[in-house]
């Protein structure tokens, strides 16, 4: 038997070494697949649109827990090993950090070569604004963006969930987090369907997003960036943004990095920007070079999240062991 501590720091080393291998049936997809597949059979049985999201959201989230309960309980039938490795693999199918480094190098390589054509192809791919205006600094602050917002969805979140709840908690977050992206829009097709998607959501990234912070600021002691910067703008600007979750690691990696990210962005080929509050003081312009210092800022913020997860977990067992409480 692996413990899950360990399975979880094989989980990581996975991720970092290989990623998400494109020919992998990734379960993300497959959630994303499930979803959609649900959304017409729920509104044409389900006259209130706001009611048959919630019920396509619980049958989501159900059904992916269950399956992958499922999957590992089978293989440790066959034999423990075997469902330790389904657990791991399950649960590195949850973390992103590799995936969203090599994004923010796609963004950076054209960039910083001065192809600005390619850089705005290459984060239109990970952002939903239009790119075909953006100049170099506007190229640089989506992709910056981009990386501190996904930080919590794509790595502590998942990391966190797995280390409480093991594999399957990691595969319920990631349907979640799935629903909210495909569904959680504010827009006249989801706006009450979507509701139920992106209110759990909201709900399951609270505490995530919250203990993501001071990590950031950590990372960038060690990084030599600005710590106190990250905790100071953090606890300004933390509520300057649209998701009630995401301004706090793009504010902590504003301040650290000493940027302002926000303001203005296009979308859907509208001629008006939608202003955005800005976050952060500009203390230099952005730049190319900023993507790779947030590429930096998250590596080491997942190193030292995946520390204090696994660190937790082993004292939690140790005072189990004791007879003192339940990890």
């Amino acid at each position: 038997m692996i413990d899950l501590e360990y399975q979880i720091l094989i989980a990581v080393a996975l991720d970092l070494l290989i990623g998400d291998p494109r020919w992998l049936p990734h379960p993300v997809k497959l959630i994303g697949r499930l979803a959609a597949w649900l959304e017409s059979p729920s509104r044409r049985l389900i006259a209130s649109a706001r009611l048959a999201g919630v019920v396509t959201a619980l049958l989501v989230i159900a059904i992916s827990g269950s399956v992958a309960w499922g999957l590992v309980w089978a293989a440790a039938c066959l034999h423990p090993l075997a469902g330790n490795t389904v657990s791991i693999l399950l649960i590195y199918t949850c973390i992103a950090a590799r995936d969203l480094a090599a994004h923010g190098v796609a963004v950076f390589r054209p960039l910083n070569a001065g192809n600005l054509g390619e850089a705005r192809r290459r984060v239109a791919m990970i952002v939903g604004r239009d790119t075909d205006r953006l100049d170099e600094s506007g190229v640089a602050r989506a992709t910056v963006e981009s990386i501190a917002e996904n930080l919590v969805d794509g790595v502590t979140a998942p990391l966190l969930f797995a280390t409480i709840f093991g594999p399957v908690g990691a595969i319920v977050f990631k349907a979640i987090n799935t629903l909210d992206s495909t569904f959680g829009y504010k827009n006249e097709q989801y706006a009450q369907f979507g509701w139920a998607s992106a209110r759990i959501d909201d709900v399951v990234n609270f505490l995530p997003a919250r203990l993501t912070t001071p990590f950031v600021a950590l990372a960038a002691l060690l990084l030599h960036e600005r710590p106190g910067g990250a905790l100071r703008i953090a606890r300004r600007d933390r509520r300057r943004h649209t998701s009630p979750n995401a301004g706090y690691p793009e504010a902590a990696f504003a301040g650290a990095l000493g940027v302002q990210l926000g303001g203005p962005s296009f979308y859907f080929g509208q001629d008006r920007p939608v202003q955005k509050p800005l976050i952060g003081d500009r203390l230099c312009e952005l730049r190319a070079v900023h993507i790779c210092k947030a590429n930096r800022l998250m590596i080491a913020t997942t190193a030292l999240f995946l520390v204090a997860c696994v660190g937790a977990r082993m004292i939690g067992q140790q005072l189990w062991q004791q007879g003192g409480w339940t990890p």
